[in-house]
């Protein structure tokens, strides 16, 4: 009878730490989570940031090389830059679902 009763303690006891060490690594694995998405989300920002940047600079060139043309290349400029502030608002909201 006490050899049933110490191994119902040891079973008991193991179960116990089995389930602390999962608990541990889920802990573990919701904090890489976390920082994936703040890493790609950071990355999304910043890829947006040259991509305007790049943007803003072709199209001071060209209103530079052809000034009667202006209008029609910051119109342009505008509406690109939309869509990448678009994707990178997507991007950062997928990044941040990803948890």
């Amino acid at each position: 009878m006490l050899q049933a009763a110490t191994a119902v303690v040891d079973s008991v006891g193991y179960v116990a730490a089995a389930s602390a060490a999962a608990v541990e690594n889920v802990s573990v694995g919701m904090g890489l989570a976390e920082l994936g998405a703040s890493i790609g989300a950071g990355i999304a920002a910043i890829g947006a940031g040259l991509g305007i940047g790049r943007i803003g600079s072709a199209a001071m060139e060209a209103i530079a090389r052809q000034p009667e043309s202006a209008s029609d290349i910051r119109m342009n400029m505008i509406i690109i830059g939309a869509l990448v502030e678009g994707v990178c608002l997507f991007a950062v909201v997928v990044c941040f679902l990803a948890l």
